[in-house]
């Protein structure tokens, strides 16, 4: 018996389903390697190693931010024989121009959220970082910080108990203080509170009032002082005064000294017209009453000579305020 013959459902069924699983599987291709792609998993790296003390909270896939924005990532982590971990990271090679000779690495646990890894550069014109390097991951964890920051509120709250206390130094500042601005609303103000009472502020003010009373009597005898300096010097140095008669004076005794020295050179003629006439004794007798009238004159006029000076000295001692007695003998 014939099987009858019938017109498929779906021309090419075969066919069909193969494209369709061909493209399914490109498709999940397609996807884990776009996966692999956005994960980094194609680009060029370069390592990096962080030794730290401890590492707890970091796990495999922890990401080590620059400003913010992930750098790299931790991909293994190991114990070394003295006990540091070991973590080594992949960075992007074109991320690796953020880390230079001079960054710092650190592990941040705070109180809320979980550690991070951070690098800091001061100077990006510093030499770029070698891959494969090794740097000191510091650590800092806030919650090991909170002991000391409570045992130093305590300390601050304690402080703050003793300055506040009753018989605390401030308080008994401030209650001087209070003390000394009640002195100063007195009648002598700020000098009773610094002075203690008013009493002595008192005694202050009477020893500036004699002082200013003394000041301007020292102020009337240096007036009057200056007024008998003024007419001294008027009087001494003024015109016609001490000085420009004594100059006057000095002049007329010049011109009598003059008038001695030509009376004493006449009188060394004469003693030498003597000593020549020693030689011959008659003519010497002949002119004794000659010589004899000629020393009698000579002698006159010396004698009127000194007696005009020293009444010209006389009058200046008179004038001088600092007299002496002076005279001058004759020959």
């Amino acid at each position: 018996m014939n099987r009858p013959t019938g017109t498929p459902l779906i021309k090419n069924l075969e066919l069909k389903v193969g494209v369709l699983l061909t493209a399914t599987l490109l498709l999940v291709a397609a996807f884990i390697l776009y996966s692999l792609y956005a994960r980094g998993a194609f680009q060029r790296t370069q390592s990096l190693t962080l030794i730290a003390s401890e590492a707890e909270g970091v796990s495999i896939g922890m990401p080590m931010t620059f400003s913010g924005f992930p750098i790299g990532e931790v991909k293994r982590m190991s114990l070394d024989d003295d006990g540091k971990v070991r973590m080594e990271l992949a960075i992007p090679t074109k991320d690796a121009r953020w880390l230079r000779e001079n960054s710092v690495f650190t592990l941040e646990k705070g109180l809320i959220g979980g550690a991070k890894i951070k690098a800091y550069t001061a100077d990006l014109s510093d030499r770029q970082l070698a891959p494969g390097a090794s740097r000191t991951l510091l650590t800092g964890d806030v919650a090991q910080e909170i002991p000391i920051l409570i045992e130093r509120v305590k300390a601050i709250l304690d402080n703050v108990e003793k300055m506040t206390n009753q018989e605390s130094h401030i308080n008994q500042t401030l209650a001087n203080v209070e003390t000394m601005t009640h002195r100063m609303t007195g009648e002598y103000g700020v000098l009773e509170g610094v002075l203690g009472g008013p009493e002595k502020a008192h005694q202050v003010v009477a020893v500036l009032e004699k002082a200013n009373t003394l000041l301007t009597s020292l102020n009337g005898v240096s007036l009057k002082v200056d007024g008998v300096l003024a007419k001294t010097d008027q009087r001494v140095f003024g015109p016609d005064g001490v000085m420009d008669q004594t100059h006057q004076s000095i002049a007329k005794v010049n011109a009598i000294l003059g008038d001695a020295r030509e009376s004493l050179k006449k009188a060394d003629a004469l003693l030498a017209n003597a000593q020549s006439a020693s030689a011959d004794l008659p003519k010497i007798t002949a002119n004794v009453r000659e010589a004899t009238a000629d020393m009698s004159q000579l002698r006159t006029e010396i004698d009127d000579s000194v007696r005009k000076v020293n009444h010209l000295i006389n009058e200046i001692n008179k004038k001088w305020p600092f007299a002496r007695e002076v005279e001058i003998t004759p020959p």
